[in-house]
């Protein structure tokens, strides 16, 4: 089968092809890390300056087989606007078009199943004031109620809804999903927010009473963290992050 697809590199903008490759790399690092769930999660990016169009994966691919050319460009009804070869999943068209419909700030949307996100998301708590890796999504947080697969086009309403201007979201019995600027944003602060859940588990799994952080701490965060990343948000780590993707295989850029 052929990933690539040829001719795409000359007929998008400079622009759009920065925004396929890094969303390529973002898949790669989601299966790399182990936080994919096969081909059933999505993340999707908007196409710069090209009202709502956004980029979405092929559904059936895996996402180590991402690449820039094949990302499939669709808009807000699910209808490709460029040809390509594959299809793409009407689960994920809701949740990521329910988003991009309402949020002009969304330049990247994740969406995943990790386990730990799954399992924090099962809890009636949610997530809990318990590490200082809680405070970021602690600062701008909302929840969804599970109503089934998300096949629905009802359910946008609810999801627009209930995310409001939140930039991070756990949908109830299902997963995690992350409102970011641009790709490097998204990935950097669902990191936090899946080692938030992860660390969550960990720490209730020894037994004993949780100390919990004041929610003082959680109202200064978006300050601290601005001062932590010297004000380049998910910039600081990203150009790292493509370049061990470089080293262990580049094909993501094609």
């Amino acid at each position: 089968m052929q990933l690539s697809v040829p001719g795409v590199e000359q007929a998008v903008s400079t622009e759009e092809w920065q925004v396929r490759t890094d969303l390529a790399a973002l898949y790669r690092l989601v299966a790399r890390f182990g936080w994919d769930d096969l081909v059933f999660t999505h993340i999707t990016a908007r196409v710069p300056g090209d009202g709502h169009h956004f980029l979405i994966n092929p559904y059936g691919l895996l996402y180590d087989e991402m690449r820039a050319s094949n990302m499939v460009k669709i808009d807000l009804q699910g209808n490709k606007v460029m040809d390509s070869p594959f299809e793409i999943n009407p689960a994920g068209f809701v949740v990521h078009s329910a988003v991009h419909e309402v949020r002009e700030d969304a330049g990247c949307v994740i969406h995943w199943h990790s386990k730990a996100g799954v399992a924090v998301s099962a809890q009636k708590n949610g997530l809990l004031p318990i590490s200082q890796q809680a405070t970021l999504p602690l600062a701008s947080i909302a929840y969804h109620d599970y109503e089934g697969i998300a096949v629905d086009e009802e359910e946008r309403q609810t999801l627009q809804r209930d995310l409001g201007d939140k930039m991070f979201y756990i949908l109830r019995n299902h997963g995690l999903l992350v409102v970011g600027h641009s790709v490097a944003d998204a990935f950097l602060s669902m990191y936090i927010l899946e080692t938030a859940c992860q660390i969550q588990l960990a720490a209730q799994s020894g037994g004993s009473e949780l100390i919990h952080v004041g929610q003082a701490i959680i109202d200064d965060t978006a300050r601290t963290a601005a001062a932590a990343t010297r004000g380049m948000g998910g910039n600081i780590a990203w150009p790292a992050l493509l370049r061990r993707l470089d080293r262990e295989d580049p094909s993501f850029r094609e």
